[in-house]
């Protein structure tokens, strides 16, 4: 028993929801990573590369500094290390990691195309934007790059060119959340651009209301921690 434990077990519980309802592609792989950083350190819980859903377990998880130096765990953690650590480093509100390869929200990675805002509260939680990170290599230098290059937008969620997905929260539920709101507004967002109708997309003031009010959220709960 060690001080990582309700680390590991609250990323594997997560990440065996996210499989089991979809969100990694495939039930059988061990596609998709999920971590969640560690309360007071430069250091994170995160999922190991290569081992199936169906047969992960708490000692699986692995424990890494920010430098990737291994902490705790016997396993390979995730290729997509340097990813998770780039929006650490680069967005202190975030405090959990889902990335994922939901089919719906994949659309639009392989049409290489952002979804506006469109619902109240896919806005509010998500952000007015889920933004394209433009295409690099799986587990590559520069596929961090790009992911550092697009967290300034302050949003939740965003589209992998040819990839997949990537959700942020400043819980590991919060996170799980955007991912399911994103799969919700990308299958409608699908439907309604095969229609060949014009898209209706919340007004500005809103979308502005709501980054606003998702400031002043995430200001208040870092103030209360």
């Amino acid at each position: 028993m060690t001080r990582y434990n309700e680390y590991k077990n609250s990323v594997l519980r997560h990440t065996m929801w996210l499989s089991e309802h979809g969100y990694f592609g495939s039930v059988m792989g061990s596609g998709g990573n999920v971590s969640v950083r560690i309360e007071g350190g430069n250091a994170f819980a995160i999922t190991p590369s290569g081992v199936p859903y169906t047969k992960m377990a708490p000692h699986d998880i692995c424990i890494l500094d920010f430098e990737k130096n291994r902490i705790e765990g016997t396993q390979e953690p995730s290729m997509e290390c340097d990813m998770h650590i780039a929006v650490y480093k680069g967005r202190p509100d975030v405090n959990a990691i889902v990335h994922t390869h939901q089919n719906k929200a994949s659309i639009f990675a392989v049409i290489n195309r952002p979804i506006p805002a469109l619902f109240d509260e896919v806005c509010m939680n998500i952000g007015e934007i889920v933004d394209v990170i433009p295409y690099a290599l799986s587990g590559s230098l520069q596929l961090a790059e790009n992911v550092a290059f697009k967290l300034e937008n302050g949003c939740n969620c965003y589209i992998m060119q040819n990839h997949g997905v990537l959700c942020l929260g400043h819980t590991i539920e919060k996170a799980c959340l955007n991912a399911e709101l994103l799969e919700k507004t990308a299958a409608i967002y699908a439907d309604a651009l095969s229609t060949g109708q014009d898209i209706s997309t919340l007004p500005e003031d809103t979308t502005s209301l709501f980054n606003l009010l998702r400031k002043e959220s995430l200001d208040g709960t870092a103030k209360d921690g």
